[in-house]
Formats: structure tokens, sequence, C-alpha cells
């Protein structure tokens, strides 16, 4: 009779908690069984895993073998836990050595020859390593992203075979070394091709030196998805805290790619997603577009066409910053920090107030589609603009403006400030802090007042133009928010107040 444990780890949304892998080997007639809640993925390991120790040219034992994944109430998915299974019927049949388990955790999908497969998750997984001091056994396609943990210490396996010999001290496996953060530079088209909208490339870099989410209005062909498309180059780099945070929540998806290392998430989903592809969700809660745009931008082209059902969905994150899933069984809470850019036409043809004339929709068709996105969240949205068409001379004049490059330096040296002040950028700002950043002076509290009186706006709606005034004043590194700070913020909630 033998026995042996060894470690690995689960996924429950970003968390991975520890999962110990025991494997007991007992007399009895010859068999193979896996308790600890496995899912379908986990109890067809036992196939993998027999097929791949004999294509090792190891000994399959012919006993009672027990194999049990505690905790026994945490869900146990997918074939990352092969790898600790085979290892763990081996050490307790002695053809490997027990005494190195207790040293490492493992994590890898076999295949029937006894290769290691990629798996999904795998950053998360080594930030969970890495807080219990134990080295991570990974197949060598997963290696690289985990070795972006700092102080991780990673051994990329490309068989079976080279992970038993490591721990019988033959041939070691090596240490993952981490790739030069340059081969991940991003690389975004330049906002010196969009041609004219100089309003409105002025309200973008406001709302990427503050965070703020935007909505831009206008017929068709007037630059908007192009505009939008060009809005990660003008954010500030991200740093090592977003991007671990951004890289983990592509892991578990199984769509972290290393040249996308510190490259602001840009997400466009199409307006036929649900709500569970915006948000998350699932019988095992994955994260949805929204946490996909961590730290980064969501763009919602054609925004009235998403059913409202989708959008209203929008609200809580765009608040809170996070999404909470729960179902009967599971709860899981996924960070969603993004940055909102919305795109629209101004009537369901889209050519009202185009100088063509082209439109033709009622008043009535007008009201009802732009009634399609509710008060509550249209007041959530910090800066909304309409974008014009542009004109015959504008098109055919050569395109001129500030590269990307440029605007990103001053968005940089705002965005600076606002961490300087209050360690977060101004769109994060609660109502305490608003109080003691945001104050106007006399002439722009006046103007303030006579803006909420005319277009009747409400006490987010307050609040959101005292932040965007602050990136305002930020951008002309200006320490107080003077009256036309004041005056070019309402102007960017021209939407909202009709």
């Amino acid at each position: 009779m033998g026995i042996a444990v060894l470690y690995s780890r689960a996924l429950s949304g970003m968390d991975a908690p520890q999962v110990v892998v025991e494997a007991h080997l007992a007399n009895g007639l010859p068999s193979f069984t896996i308790v600890g809640l496995p899912e379908a993925e986990v109890k067809e390991s036992r196939d993998r895993v027999r097929a791949a120790i004999q294509n090792a040219r190891f000994e399959f034992p012919a006993r009672r073998i027990t194999v049990n994944l505690a905790p026994a109430d945490l869900p146990k998915e997918s074939g990352r836990f092969d790898l600790p299974i085979a290892l763990g019927i081996l050490a307790a049949s002695g053809q490997i050595p027990a005494h190195k388990l207790k040293d490492y955790e493992f994590a890898g999908e076999l295949a029937l020859t006894g290769e290691l497969r990629p798996i999904r998750g795998a950053l998360a997984m080594t930030l969970g390593a890495v807080s219990s001091g134990r080295a991570f056994v990974l197949p060598s396609a997963s290696a690289q992203e985990a070795a972006l943990v700092e102080n991780a210490v990673v051994h990329p396996a490309d068989s079976l075979l080279a992970v038993c010999a490591h721990l019988a001290g033959q041939p070691p496996l090596p240490l993952q070394a981490v790739l030069p953060v340059a081969l991940a530079q991003a690389h975004y088209p330049d906002f010196n091709e969009v041609k004219g909208q100089l309003g409105v490339k002025r309200a973008l870099e406001i709302a990427a030196a503050g965070g703020h989410s935007v909505l831009m209005a206008g017929p068709p062909g007037t630059g908007k998805s192009m505009l939008a498309a060009r809005f990660p180059g003008i954010l500030p780099g991200m740093n090592e805290r977003e991007a671990i945070e951004s890289a983990a929540l592509h892991s578990l998806n199984g769509g972290f790619r290393i040249e996308h290392w510190k490259r602001r998430p840009y997400r466009s989903p199409h307006h036929t997603a649900s709500a569970v592809a915006l948000v998350g969700g699932g019988g095992i809660p994955r994260p949805g577009e929204i946490s996909l745009a961590h730290h980064g931008v969501l763009f919602l082209d054609e925004l009235p066409e998403f059913p409202r059902s989708v959008l209203e969905v929008l609200r809580e994150p765009l608040e809170s910053g996070r999404i909470t899933i729960s179902r009967a069984a599971r709860q899981a809470d996924f960070p969603a920090r993004f940055q909102l850019i919305a795109a629209m036409n101004p009537c369901p043809c889209g050519y009202l107030g185009h100088p063509t004339g082209k439109c033709r929709c009622t008043p009535d068709q007008i009201a009802r589609y732009r009634g399609r996105i509710s008060g509550p969240l249209l007041d959530r949205i910090d800066i909304q603009i309409e974008v014009p068409a542009l004109s015959h001379d504008d098109l055919l004049r050569q395109s001129n403006g500030e590269t990307s490059a440029a605007i990103q330096i001053r968005v940089e040296a705002a965005r600076a400030r606002q961490i300087a002040r209050q360690g977060k950028p101004n769109a994060e700002l609660g109502s305490k802090e608003i109080d003691t950043h945001c104050v106007p002076d006399a002439a722009g509290e006046a103007l303030l007042k006579h803006a909420i009186a005319r277009f009747n706006l409400s006490a987010r709606a307050y609040h959101r133009i005292l932040k965007v005034a602050r990136s305002v004043a930020d951008l002309g590194d200006s320490e107080h928010i003077a009256t036309r700070h004041i005056a070019e913020t309402i102007q960017y909630r021209r939407l909202a107040g009709g």
C-alpha cells in the first residue's frame, strides 16, 4: 500500500485556490477512481494518464487506485490536473522519488504520448503558487506567461518524462526566463491619420487623461470608429500591477499572448452580443467583455442597436469597476475597470443634421431610437459629444494633425498629477474626494449652477462635470478649476442636456 501527496491549483473566478492531490494505491481488483467533485474533463483524465504513463515507459499499477482532489467541495475542471495525478500515481507506486514533491506545484494537460499541452489560467495560478513559496512546473507553452509574475519560480516542461527525470535528480528542468518587455511594445493606429475633428480629438484627450467614458454621436462616415480604434494609443502606459491584472483575466479564457504584455486591451463586441457575453457567466463563471477590457477600452459601436437589457448591465460596473457573477452553487468576482467608448447615429437612418439633408426620419422615430438608451445609463457617461460630418475641403486636405505620441505625452503628464494628488484617476473619485479636489472658483460655481438649472442635470451629472473639469484643469497644468474649465466641460454634456 502506498500514498503520495502533491499540490496543484484550481480556478475560481480570479482566485486560484490550492488543491491537494492525494494518490493512494491499495490491494484489490484493479480500478482507477477520482474523487473530490471532478467535472467531466477531470474524470476523463483517467484514460489520458494511463496512456501517458505507459508511453513514457513506466508501469501503470494494476491495483486499486484512488485519487482525491481536496478540498472536496471545490469544483475541479479542465485537464490541468493530468500531470499531478500521473506524478502522484508514479510516486505512490515507488517509480519516482516522493520527497521532492512538497517543493513544487504542478499543472498540465497530458497528451496520450506523454507530452504536455498548454493550459488556461497559468498566470492566475502562478500568483497563488508564489504566495505559498513553491516553484511551479508547467507546460512550456504556458510557462512564458507564468514567468511574468514577480518572484515566481517557473520550470517549463515538455513531457511527463522530463518532469520525472527532474524529480529523480537527472537533467533538471530549466528556469523560465522573463522575455524582454521590448518584444511586446504596443503599436496602435495613429491619431494623425484622422482628418479634421479637432473638437472630438480634444474631448478624447480629456477622457484619456482622466479615465472618463465617452459617447460619440454623428452621421455615418464621420470617423467615430476610426477615432475609437486609435484611443488606446493615447492612454498612459500600463504599470506592472495593471499589466498583471489584465494578463491574468485574459489567461482565464486562454486568450493571453506574450506579445500583448503591457498592451491596453481593446474590446469591440458586436451589437448582437448577449448580456452574458458582456459581463461574463456560464456554469463555471468566466470573465466577459467588460472584464477582458479591464484597464483598457470597451468600444460599443451602434449603441442603440444593443438590446436594452444588455446595456443596462453596464450601469453597475461603470460605477464600481467590478462585476459579481452569482450562480446557485458558486459566485465569482471579476474586476471591470474599463473605459467605455460608445458611438451612435443621431437617428435611425443616420443623417439627421447632415449637410446633404438626406434624413427622412420622423420626430417620433428619432425619439424612439434615442430612447433605446436609458437615462440612467446616459447619465453615467461622462463626455457626450457630437461628431459632425466633414466638409469636402477637410476630406481633400492631407491629414497633418498631432500624432498619438504627442497627445500621449500630455495625457501621461496630466495622469501623473492626478496620481500624485489623490492616488487615482479623476474618473474614480468618490463624493468626498470630489469635494476636496474638484472645487471650482466662484464664477465657475455660478456657471455650473446655471447649467444645472437650465439642463435639469442630476446630482450624478453634477459630480461628473466636476471630475471632467478637474481633468481639463490637469491638462492645462492648473492647480485650481477655473470658469473656462467648467465652460468647456459643460459643452461635453450636450447630448444629455438636449
